[in-house]
């Protein structure tokens, strides 16, 4: 298997570890913990089926959706969101992250700054950690 096969393969095993549901249990918006957070709200969720991702509210209400890439060959691994809505709908988000079975954190930054490489907000960068929701939880 070639360089490019063998990381589209990784790609894809990270991309299936991350379907499902998903409920943040912390926020950090440029050196501030947990500010108010118009994309979140208590009990939200973030759905990510196949490479496209939705937060929906306890009451069924979209505050936030898109798509997002993943490369797993970087360090950290890289992520990019692209919102379909809200003020950065359309703009590529550079981003890093972790994943876990249970954990996944991720880190972007606005649009126009270089991909975060460590875990914790500088300006224009925002580092989100969830929780999976399994089903009955």
């Amino acid at each position: 298997m070639d360089t490019l096969s063998s990381r589209k393969a990784a790609d894809l095993r990270e991309l299936e570890r991350l379907q499902g549901a998903w409920e943040q249990t912390g926020m950090e918006d440029s050196g501030v913990f947990d500010p108010p957070d118009e994309h979140s709200a208590p009990g939200a969720l973030t759905l990510i089926e196949g490479n496209r991702f939705r937060v929906v509210t306890v009451e069924g209400e979209q505050l936030l959706a898109g798509t997002f890439t993943l490369d797993s060959s970087t360090t950290p691994k890289s992520i990019t969101w692209i919102d379909s809505v809200g003020a950065d709908a359309g703009q590529p988000l550079p981003a890093s992250y972790q994943l876990s079975d249970d954990h996944f954190v991720f880190i972007a930054a606005d649009t126009g700054q270089p991909r975060p490489t460590r875990f914790h907000t500088g300006p224009g960068e925002t580092l989100r950690r969830f929780i999976r929701v399994r089903q009955g939880q």
